[in-house]
């Protein structure tokens, strides 16, 4: 009978403790940051991008929103944040910032769980080997393009080639000699690229 009731005890001990201990894990799988998507660190978010911006111990804070076409996204206790042009870890920031006012020193965490923003890339079209979209990353330049592209093609005209950026909601173009870059290497022309950037190389015209 004694033992019996040992046997009963220590089963009872030990479903007690699984209880705990499988408790335990749910509590922490609910406060561990998720894992985030495939992006470069320097990936620059944009408009149609979907984010979960993670709270610590915030649940009610934490919430997953895509960025609006105007670059923006709202969250509780922050609205209208400017996202586009950002880095995760910047954009993270940013919102700690605003955090501050209401809690005790915030820690956000900003995982891109569908990057798809054409502002995060650079695009060359027209007379190169391969056209193509390219991620951006931070020190871009013309050359950078041009060679991941394959280089000129055999009837391109590249010095009347050119660069379409968007500054401040405007189209702005700007002439680049493209063939003196890469035949003469003039690197005045290497000019520094922005996310978003398109290069259009057209055809010669003899």
């Amino acid at each position: 009978m004694f033992r019996q009731g040992a046997q009963s005890a220590l089963a009872a001990c030990l479903l007690v403790t699984m209880q705990t201990a499988g408790a335990q894990a749910t509590n922490a799988k609910d406060t561990a940051a998720p894992e985030a998507a495939a992006v470069p660190d320097d990936y620059r978010m944009g408009p149609g991008d979907t984010l979960q911006i993670f709270v610590w111990r915030n649940p009610d804070l934490t919430v997953t929103v895509p960025v609006r076409p105007d670059g923006k996204i709202s969250t509780p206790l922050v609205s209208d944040m400017v996202v586009v042009g950002k880095t995760p870890s910047q954009l993270a920031h940013d919102i700690e910032q605003v955090l501050a006012e209401y809690i005790r020193e915030p820690r956000v965490n900003v995982i891109v769980t569908q990057p798809v923003a054409a502002f995060s890339q650079v695009k060359v079209v027209g007379q190169v080997l391969h056209p193509q979209a390219v991620a951006y990353h931070d020190g871009m330049t013309l050359l950078d393009l041009i060679l991941q592209a394959g280089g000129l093609g055999e009837f391109a005209a590249g010095n009347r080639a050119r660069l379409v950026r968007s500054e401040a909601g405007k189209s702005v173009e700007l002439h680049v000699r493209l063939a003196d870059l890469m035949k003469k290497g003039d690197l005045k022309q290497n000019l520094a690229l922005k996310p978003g950037d398109i290069i259009i190389v057209p055809e010669s015209l003899f």
